[in-house]
Protein backbone atom coordinates (compact mmCIF):
# COMPACT_ATOMS: atom_id res chain seq x y z
CA UNK A 1 0.00 0.00 0.00
CA UNK A 2 1.63 3.03 -1.09
CA UNK A 3 1.80 6.60 0.79
CA UNK A 4 -1.08 7.97 -0.78
CA UNK A 5 -3.48 5.16 -0.39
CA UNK A 6 -2.45 5.15 3.29
CA UNK A 7 -4.09 8.64 3.52
CA UNK A 8 -7.30 8.00 2.18
CA UNK A 9 -10.16 8.94 4.23
CA UNK A 10 -11.37 5.56 3.62
CA UNK A 11 -7.95 3.78 4.86
CA UNK A 12 -8.41 6.18 7.59
CA UNK A 13 -11.09 5.19 8.98
CA UNK A 14 -12.60 8.78 8.06
CA UNK A 15 -14.77 8.30 4.91
CA UNK A 16 -18.25 7.89 6.41
CA UNK A 17 -20.83 10.95 6.23
CA UNK A 18 -23.35 11.02 8.87
CA UNK A 19 -25.92 12.87 6.54
CA UNK A 20 -25.58 9.21 4.77
CA UNK A 21 -25.54 7.56 7.97
CA UNK A 22 -27.16 9.36 10.56
CA UNK A 23 -26.72 7.44 13.33
CA UNK A 24 -23.00 7.81 13.00
CA UNK A 25 -23.43 11.08 14.00
CA UNK A 26 -21.29 12.94 14.89
CA UNK A 27 -18.80 11.19 12.60
CA UNK A 28 -14.98 9.66 13.11
CA UNK A 29 -12.74 12.78 13.97
CA UNK A 30 -8.76 12.28 12.64
CA UNK A 31 -6.21 11.20 15.42
CA UNK A 32 -4.70 14.60 14.94
CA UNK A 33 -4.09 17.73 12.67
CA UNK A 34 -4.53 17.27 8.54
CA UNK A 35 -4.89 19.02 5.46
CA UNK A 36 -8.53 17.54 3.98
CA UNK A 37 -7.26 17.62 0.58
CA UNK A 38 -10.28 16.00 -1.64
CA UNK A 39 -10.40 12.13 -0.47
CA UNK A 40 -6.81 12.61 1.39
CA UNK A 41 -6.33 13.53 5.06
CA UNK A 42 -2.75 14.70 4.92
CA UNK A 43 0.11 16.03 7.58
CA UNK A 44 -0.24 19.57 7.97
CA UNK A 45 2.32 22.25 7.58
CA UNK A 46 1.11 24.73 9.76
CA UNK A 47 -1.29 25.54 12.31
CA UNK A 48 -2.62 29.19 11.56
CA UNK A 49 -4.17 30.05 8.83
CA UNK A 50 -3.93 34.42 8.63
CA UNK A 51 -5.77 34.19 5.17
CA UNK A 52 -8.68 32.14 6.47
CA UNK A 53 -11.72 32.11 9.46
CA UNK A 54 -11.12 29.84 12.20
CA UNK A 55 -14.33 27.43 12.77
CA UNK A 56 -14.28 25.61 15.65
CA UNK A 57 -15.94 22.43 15.20
CA UNK A 58 -18.47 21.28 17.81
CA UNK A 59 -20.18 18.39 15.92
CA UNK A 60 -20.30 16.47 13.04
CA UNK A 61 -17.86 19.82 10.80
CA UNK A 62 -14.94 17.43 12.86
CA UNK A 63 -15.39 14.78 10.47
CA UNK A 64 -13.74 14.44 7.09
CA UNK A 65 -16.29 12.47 5.70
CA UNK A 66 -18.95 15.14 6.25
CA UNK A 67 -16.56 18.05 5.58
CA UNK A 68 -16.01 16.35 1.74
CA UNK A 69 -19.96 15.78 1.45
CA UNK A 70 -20.79 19.22 1.98
CA UNK A 71 -18.44 20.65 -0.03
CA UNK A 72 -19.16 18.52 -2.84
CA UNK A 73 -22.44 19.02 -2.63
CA UNK A 74 -21.09 22.66 -3.99
CA UNK A 75 -18.47 21.50 -6.24
CA UNK A 76 -15.90 22.71 -3.76
CA UNK A 77 -12.66 20.34 -3.63
CA UNK A 78 -10.25 23.24 -2.41
CA UNK A 79 -7.92 21.63 0.33
CA UNK A 80 -9.50 22.05 4.27
CA UNK A 81 -6.93 22.84 7.03
CA UNK A 82 -8.14 21.00 10.49
CA UNK A 83 -6.03 21.74 13.37
CA UNK A 84 -6.55 19.91 16.67
CA UNK A 85 -6.74 22.47 19.99
CA UNK A 86 -7.26 21.99 23.54
CA UNK A 87 -10.49 24.21 24.16
CA UNK A 88 -11.65 25.28 27.71
CA UNK A 89 -14.51 27.06 28.30
CA UNK A 90 -16.81 25.04 25.80
CA UNK A 91 -18.55 21.73 25.55
CA UNK A 92 -20.62 19.71 23.21
CA UNK A 93 -24.83 20.11 23.88
CA UNK A 94 -27.61 18.47 22.37
CA UNK A 95 -29.51 21.08 20.29
CA UNK A 96 -33.12 21.64 20.25
CA UNK A 97 -34.19 21.04 17.52
CA UNK A 98 -34.43 17.65 15.23
CA UNK A 99 -32.88 17.92 12.08
CA UNK A 100 -33.94 16.45 8.85
CA UNK A 101 -30.87 14.96 8.23
CA UNK A 102 -32.14 12.43 10.18
CA UNK A 103 -30.11 13.03 13.73
CA UNK A 104 -30.23 15.28 16.85
CA UNK A 105 -26.98 17.85 16.40
CA UNK A 106 -24.38 19.10 18.64
CA UNK A 107 -24.45 22.77 19.28
CA UNK A 108 -21.78 24.53 21.79
CA UNK A 109 -22.35 25.05 24.94
CA UNK A 110 -20.94 27.45 27.68
CA UNK A 111 -18.92 25.34 30.31
CA UNK A 112 -16.29 27.59 31.80
CA UNK A 113 -14.72 23.97 33.72
CA UNK A 114 -14.40 21.92 31.05
CA UNK A 115 -11.45 21.19 28.77
CA UNK A 116 -11.93 19.23 25.10
CA UNK A 117 -10.03 18.45 22.33
CA UNK A 118 -11.63 19.73 19.24
CA UNK A 119 -11.01 20.66 15.79
CA UNK A 120 -10.87 24.45 14.51
CA UNK A 121 -11.69 24.06 10.58
CA UNK A 122 -9.60 27.39 8.70
CA UNK A 123 -11.64 27.87 5.96
CA UNK A 124 -11.46 30.23 2.76
CA UNK A 125 -14.06 32.52 1.86
CA UNK A 126 -16.19 29.64 -0.63
CA UNK A 127 -15.86 26.81 2.15
CA UNK A 128 -16.78 29.42 4.94
CA UNK A 129 -19.91 30.07 2.59
CA UNK A 130 -20.68 26.29 2.24
CA UNK A 131 -20.28 25.89 6.20
CA UNK A 132 -22.52 29.00 6.67
CA UNK A 133 -25.42 27.53 4.47
CA UNK A 134 -25.38 23.75 5.60
CA UNK A 135 -25.95 25.13 9.08
CA UNK A 136 -28.76 27.57 7.92
CA UNK A 137 -26.82 30.81 9.31
CA UNK A 138 -27.55 33.18 6.32
CA UNK A 139 -31.63 32.26 6.74
CA UNK A 140 -33.62 34.18 9.31
CA UNK A 141 -35.20 31.00 10.13
CA UNK A 142 -31.91 28.81 10.02
CA UNK A 143 -31.06 26.26 12.93
CA UNK A 144 -27.46 28.35 13.98
CA UNK A 145 -26.02 31.78 14.39
CA UNK A 146 -22.38 32.11 14.00
CA UNK A 147 -20.66 33.51 16.87
CA UNK A 148 -17.28 34.78 17.91
CA UNK A 149 -16.33 33.36 20.74
CA UNK A 150 -13.35 35.72 22.19
CA UNK A 151 -10.08 34.52 24.25
CA UNK A 152 -10.26 34.45 27.16
CA UNK A 153 -13.88 33.69 27.51
CA UNK A 154 -13.43 30.70 25.47
CA UNK A 155 -9.09 29.46 25.48
CA UNK A 156 -8.30 27.99 22.24
CA UNK A 157 -4.47 26.62 23.02
CA UNK A 158 -2.55 24.96 19.50
CA UNK A 159 0.20 22.01 19.70
CA UNK A 160 2.74 24.43 19.74
CA UNK A 161 1.80 26.02 23.14
CA UNK A 162 0.59 29.37 20.89
CA UNK A 163 -3.30 30.21 21.85
CA UNK A 164 -5.95 32.06 19.62
CA UNK A 165 -7.85 34.90 19.99
CA UNK A 166 -10.90 33.09 19.26
CA UNK A 167 -12.73 31.39 17.11
CA UNK A 168 -16.57 31.42 15.60
CA UNK A 169 -18.66 28.56 16.79
CA UNK A 170 -22.29 27.91 15.31
CA UNK A 171 -25.19 28.85 18.70
CA UNK A 172 -28.33 27.30 18.24
CA UNK A 173 -31.17 29.36 18.13
CA UNK A 174 -32.85 27.21 19.17
CA UNK A 175 -31.32 26.52 22.32
CA UNK A 176 -30.40 23.28 23.67
CA UNK A 177 -31.60 20.44 26.19
CA UNK A 178 -30.75 20.59 29.80
CA UNK A 179 -30.04 17.33 31.90
CA UNK A 180 -33.08 17.92 34.23
CA UNK A 181 -31.32 20.43 36.32
CA UNK A 182 -31.58 23.15 34.10
CA UNK A 183 -28.12 22.85 33.05
CA UNK A 184 -27.27 22.15 29.39
CA UNK A 185 -26.85 18.37 29.00
CA UNK A 186 -23.32 16.89 26.73
CA UNK A 187 -24.05 15.16 23.77
CA UNK A 188 -23.57 11.36 24.54
CA UNK A 189 -23.36 10.42 20.90
CA UNK A 190 -26.50 9.89 18.35
CA UNK A 191 -27.73 5.74 19.77
CA UNK A 192 -27.55 7.04 23.19
CA UNK A 193 -29.05 10.18 23.06
CA UNK A 194 -32.11 8.44 20.88
CA UNK A 195 -32.68 5.74 22.73
CA UNK A 196 -33.05 7.80 25.71
CA UNK A 197 -35.17 10.33 24.17
CA UNK A 198 -37.13 7.17 22.60
CA UNK A 199 -37.78 5.77 26.16
CA UNK A 200 -38.52 8.47 27.99
CA UNK A 201 -40.65 10.69 25.75
CA UNK A 202 -43.75 9.14 25.05
CA UNK A 203 -45.13 11.84 22.32
CA UNK A 204 -41.90 11.87 20.92
CA UNK A 205 -41.64 8.29 20.77
CA UNK A 206 -45.58 8.57 18.97
CA UNK A 207 -43.74 11.12 16.58
CA UNK A 208 -40.31 9.10 15.91
CA UNK A 209 -40.86 5.28 16.53
CA UNK A 210 -39.37 3.25 18.98
CA UNK A 211 -35.75 2.94 17.84
CA UNK A 212 -33.10 4.85 17.09
CA UNK A 213 -33.42 3.38 13.25
CA UNK A 214 -37.03 4.56 13.35
CA UNK A 215 -36.32 7.73 14.55
CA UNK A 216 -33.57 8.30 11.40
CA UNK A 217 -36.31 6.95 8.80
CA UNK A 218 -39.13 9.05 9.74
CA UNK A 219 -37.43 12.59 10.77
CA UNK A 220 -34.83 12.41 7.16
CA UNK A 221 -36.22 15.20 4.96
CA UNK A 222 -39.90 15.00 6.84
CA UNK A 223 -39.20 19.24 7.64
CA UNK A 224 -42.79 19.08 9.45
CA UNK A 225 -42.47 16.20 11.27
CA UNK A 226 -38.49 18.05 12.41
CA UNK A 227 -40.76 20.89 13.18
CA UNK A 228 -43.34 19.22 15.81
CA UNK A 229 -40.55 17.45 17.10
CA UNK A 230 -38.49 20.43 17.77
CA UNK A 231 -41.85 22.14 19.42
CA UNK A 232 -42.20 19.06 21.73
CA UNK A 233 -39.11 20.17 23.03
CA UNK A 234 -40.41 22.92 24.14
CA UNK A 235 -43.79 21.63 25.27
CA UNK A 236 -42.15 19.50 27.36
CA UNK A 237 -40.11 22.34 28.91
CA UNK A 238 -36.79 20.16 27.94
CA UNK A 239 -34.88 23.58 26.69
CA UNK A 240 -32.38 25.82 28.18
CA UNK A 241 -30.02 28.24 26.86
CA UNK A 242 -26.54 27.44 25.82
CA UNK A 243 -25.20 30.16 27.02
CA UNK A 244 -23.18 31.48 24.61
CA UNK A 245 -26.09 33.52 23.01
CA UNK A 246 -24.38 36.90 24.41
CA UNK A 247 -21.80 36.05 21.25
CA UNK A 248 -24.10 36.08 18.38
CA UNK A 249 -23.22 39.12 16.17
CA UNK A 250 -19.46 39.76 17.80
CA UNK A 251 -16.71 39.92 15.10
CA UNK A 252 -13.20 39.31 16.30
CA UNK A 253 -10.80 43.18 17.35
CA UNK A 254 -8.50 42.70 14.90
CA UNK A 255 -8.29 42.69 10.86
CA UNK A 256 -7.79 39.11 11.54
CA UNK A 257 -10.38 36.41 11.28
CA UNK A 258 -13.09 38.82 10.19
CA UNK A 259 -15.35 36.34 7.97
CA UNK A 260 -18.69 37.90 8.19
CA UNK A 261 -21.99 35.61 9.34
CA UNK A 262 -24.34 34.97 6.78
CA UNK A 263 -21.71 34.41 3.49
CA UNK A 264 -23.28 31.63 2.51
CA UNK A 265 -26.53 33.45 1.86
CA UNK A 266 -26.61 32.90 -1.96
CA UNK A 267 -26.43 29.63 -1.79
CA UNK A 268 -29.48 27.02 -1.57
CA UNK A 269 -30.84 26.31 1.52
CA UNK A 270 -29.60 23.10 3.87
CA UNK A 271 -31.81 19.91 5.04
CA UNK A 272 -30.29 21.38 8.92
Amino acid sequence: MDHLTDRTLRALGLAEAPREHPLLYPGAWPADSGLLDGDLFLPLGQLVYEDRTPVLAIGSNACPGQLRHKMAEFGIMSPLPMVKTRVRGVDAGVSAHVSRMGYMSASPVSAPDTVRELFVLWLDDEQLAVIDASEGAPLPNGNFNRAWLPAPDVRIDLADGSRLPGAYAYVNRHGVLHDGTGAPRTHPGQRALLTELLSGLPRFRELFGVVPEEFSARARGDRRLCERGTRLFIEEKLVTASGLERYVGSRPAGPQQTGSPGTGASLSPPLT
